[in-house]
């Protein structure tokens, strides 16, 4: 294969990558209007099109989604994860809570932790935040959060939550599973970023597919059998 053709395969592959990551992240939001408030559309299809949703004079809700990490210190995706946490606080907002989310699964100390001690210790984090380090799936992240959320719930807050793109399109199909009252206040995050993790991003993209579809079947089985 001559250079030529390799750049441009690099060059397609980095495009479906970054078109895949950039769908993602703007799949199953919200359509709550918290200057309202009223809704604008209703039902979980109307989270298919970008969010008329902003987050500037809210109460943001962060929800940042560990990964399991051995050891005391934050791997790499965990890294990420709290930054794009970090990036998606609006300095318009009313007000600004993180809820960093994980329990100890791969090692002795929970996810949530960790990640909280990078955001505040490495990454000069001083705002508000609260642990819930009891949970090791996806689902139970979500789960869990939701007392956190309820007693923080405000006429305008908006909700995030913080992973890489696919991971948080998942998470937010649980949430609209669990509570469509709070999915519908469901706003992006900082996941995704243009020319991000290019060698990373293909791979993540292709296993957040499979995974999404898996999800899909399992939503469409489940819809069929109720």
């Amino acid at each position: 294969m001559s250079a030529g053709s390799v750049l441009a395969v690099s060059a397609g592959v980095f495009v479906l990558a970054e078109a895949a990551h950039w769908r993602s992240s703007h799949r199953r939001l919200g359509d709550y209007d918290v200057a309202g408030p009223r809704r604008r559309r209703s039902g979980r299809h109307a989270s298919r099109h970008t969010a008329t949703m902003r987050t500037a004079g809210s109460d943001q809700i962060i929800v940042v989604l560990g990964y399991a990490n051995r050891g005391q210190r934050p791997n790499g995706i965990n890294r990420f994860r709290v930054r794009a946490g970090l990036r998606s606080i609006d300095p318009r907002a009313q007000s600004t809570l993180l809820i960093f989310c994980g329990g100890a699964v791969a090692g002795r100390t929970s996810e949530a932790h960790i990640v909280e001690s990078y955001a505040r210790e490495q990454l000069g984090f001083t705002g508000r935040s609260v642990l819930e380090a009891q949970s090791t799936t996806t689902w139970e992240n979500i789960a869990n959060a939701l007392p956190i959320i309820d007693r923080e719930l405000t006429p305008a807050t908006t909700i995030s939550l913080v992973s890489n793109s696919h991971h948080a399109e998942k998470a937010r199909d649980h949430l609209w599973q669990m509570r469509p009252d709070l999915a519908r206040r469901l706003v992006r995050g900082g996941d995704y970023r243009f020319g991000e993790h290019t060698l990373v991003k293909p791979i993540a993209a292709v296993r957040g597919l499979f995974a999404l579809r898996a999800l899909d079947r399992e939503n469409a089985k489940y819809a069929a059998g109720h």
